[in-house]
């Protein structure tokens, strides 16, 4: 069974950091990509940033390139972003999703609950 479990957001002023985690459980880490969503109020679902957790190969989406690091540690199972720069457009929640096949980003089929970013100004 395929858990996960997202942790690490919180209010944090504009140009300020945060580190959020993805602790995964239930299924062999190294087989899976893990990835990062975030939903806005009245914005649809985007698709923040992809580890393959076999190889490491990294995707960020445009709007975070620069300013967001995704990690993995695989002796613990869990994936880490770190977030730089936040601007108020960052304010969402976010989510941790696995998915065997990595190329079917960004339609991942296990998903963890939210944890909520929120950065002011």
């Amino acid at each position: 069974d395929v858990q996960l479990q997202a942790s690490g957001g919180g209010l944090v002023q504009a140009g300020g950091s945060l580190r959020l985690s993805c602790a995964a459980s239930g299924f062999t880490f190294d087989d899976y990509a893990i990835g990062w969503f975030r939903r806005a109020p009245g914005k649809e679902r985007e698709g923040v940033s992809c580890i393959s957790s076999s190889d490491g190969s990294t995707y960020y989406a445009d709007s975070v390139k620069g300013r967001f690091t995704i990690s993995s540690d695989n002796a613990k199972n869990t994936v880490y972003l770190q977030m730089n720069s936040l601007k108020p457009e960052d304010t969402a929640v976010y989510y941790c999703a696995a998915d065997r096949d990595g190329s079917s980003w960004p339609d991942f089929g296990s998903w963890g609950q939210g944890t909520q970013v929120t950065v002011f100004s």
